[in-house]
């Protein structure tokens, strides 16, 4: 078992991840492609930042690379380890998230990331974390099920307990306490990984990025062709206005982007491109927009799902 962590791998990795999920993204979406930022950071690093505008399928997908380090952390990661402050910290990620132009294609996001700092005493410290997250406007139980149970798929080598601690993590974070509902249906979520050493831990983060693309392209596949209106389409924009909430509001890794001084376009292309916000927007009884508040609490998905279809 490798103890000492081996930044190149993590590095290759990271950047294969990125070029294989914008080859597969551009696929799916059979029109646009994505274009390249590269940039580079004053205090350390930098990054390539692909985005993917007005396609046939993929209003805008972002997809970022990034490798940043630091002379000192900034507060939203010391938050909960006072023991880091100040500490030398280098940080490797990929981050994405898909905004469909049809609202029966559910917005998706996903993160990798390796994190190392270095205390004033002692050994390095690192840890991987990650996740991926479903957003439905109009969800399909079928697509639910098969989002979850890639996500459990994916968990498994890794321990029984895994993805129901993962999914749980993940129900936590991506919840708008504000608006008291969950951002989407869910996912996976995890931090501060590293058990089982070096190896085991690389391991989950691999197995974790690998399965997005085999959680998210059958849905985007099922639905990208479904007719829609005015209707849905206002109703999406509407709905997008809470995924600007949570990222502005609750998102560590936007905070950390920001106060870090990173570079606020790499930063901030999660956000949608077109958004809508109501005051006191209520949807219709029995209306299909209503049925969407009925996703939004945390659910055991797997179990009440599967128990619905036999």
């Amino acid at each position: 078992m490798t103890e000492s962590p081996d930044l190149a791998a993590v590095h290759a990795y990271l950047t294969g991840l990125q070029r294989r999920i914008c080859d597969a993204l551009e696929a799916a979406d059979g029109s646009a492609r994505f274009g390249s930022d590269v940039w580079q950071r004053a205090e350390g690093g930098g990054g390539d930042s692909r985005v993917l505008r007005e396609g046939a399928v993929f209003e805008q997908a972002g997809v970022g690379f990034s490798e940043v380090r630091g002379a000192s952390l900034p507060p939203s990661a010391t938050a909960h380890r006072p023991e880091l402050a100040g500490a030398p910290w280098r940080a490797l990620g990929v981050s994405l998230v898909v905004h469909p132009r049809n609202p029966y294609v559910p917005t998706s996001h996903a993160n990798v990331r390796y994190f190392e700092a270095q205390p004033p005493h002692g050994e390095p410290i690192w840890w991987f974390g990650g996740g991926f997250d479903l957003t439905p406007f109009y969800p399909f139980d079928e697509d639910v099920l098969h989002w979850h149970r890639t996500a459990q798929a994916a968990c498994a080598p890794f321990g029984a307990d895994l993805y129901p601690r993962c999914k749980r993590w993940c129900d936590a974070y991506f919840f708008l306490k504000h608006r008291n509902e969950a951002r989407g249906v869910g996912g996976l979520f995890f931090d501060d990984f590293r058990e089982g050493g070096f190896d085991h831990a690389f391991g989950l983060m691999r197995a974790v990025g690998d399965a997005y693309l085999h959680a998210y392209l059958p849905i985007v596949e099922r639905r990208k062709h479904a007719p829609f209106g005015e209707r849905e389409r206002e109703f999406q924009l509407y709905r997008r206005g809470r995924y600007v909430e949570f990222n502005l509001v609750w998102d560590r890794g936007t905070l950390f982007g920001l106060q870090s001084g990173g570079r606020t376009e790499a930063i901030l292309m999660s956000l949608p491109p077109r958004v809508r916000w109501e005051v006191g927007y209520a949807p219709a009884p029995g209306s299909a927009e209503a049925r969407l508040s009925e996703y939004l609490q945390p659910r055991d998905w797997l179990g009440e799902l599967v128990k619905a279809t036999t």
